[in-house]
């Protein structure tokens, strides 16, 4: 089965309900969806496995939307955008920005050193530059790509890249990450 393209695997899915399919693509994509979740979330890795089992589910329902036009990953990230987005939005109506912004520290008993360093370079983007920043150079994403999975115009995308990295470079400057 590891042979089996993801179109391929996708169309069992939605035709028959192989669910051995399905097995193979959740192997192969956990990792990302869930690396994309932990960099959202900053480390958070209950929530990202939660957000990240939410995904597969929903992917899992909706399989007969695939189409093709762009690859599976493409696809599935999409779908995990949406539902870190969902997420986001409903946390947000539920608490103020300043418990939100208090809940989104990263918990620093389950994180290496290292992991901590990169959770708090991130903390200092905005969530749309936080995003961008992650697909692009932690999941390796081009503008388009990102276009693709965010909904945004590229043109967004590259002034968010832009000015996270204008950040980013600015944090680990300040932190002792000098060239």
């Amino acid at each position: 089965m590891a042979q089996l393209s993801d179109i391929v695997l996708a169309t069992q899915v939605a035709v028959s309900g192989n669910q051995r399919a399905f097995d193979e693509l959740v192997r192969r994509y956990q990792s990302p969806v869930r690396r994309f979740f932990l960099n959202q979330t900053m480390g958070d890795e209950q929530l990202s496995d939660d957000l990240a089992q939410d995904t597969f589910l929903k992917a899992y329902t909706h399989i007969g939307s695939f189409r093709g036009m762009a690859s599976f990953k493409t696809w599935l990230m999409r779908i995990a955008y949406n539902v870190f987005y969902d997420y986001t939005r409903r946390r947000q109506m539920a608490v103020s920005d300043w418990q939100l912004a208090e809940s989104q520290q990263p918990t620093v008993h389950s994180q290496q050193p290292m992991s901590m360093d990169l959770y708090s370079a991130l903390s200092v983007l905005k969530s749309d530059e936080r995003l961008c920043i992650t697909l692009q150079l932690v999941d390796g994403y081009d503008i388009a790509g990102i276009a693709r999975i965010t909904g945004m115009k590229e043109g967004t995308v590259k002034s968010h890249l832009s000015r996270g990295k204008e950040k980013l470079a600015n944090y680990l400057r300040k932190n002792g990450y000098d060239k």
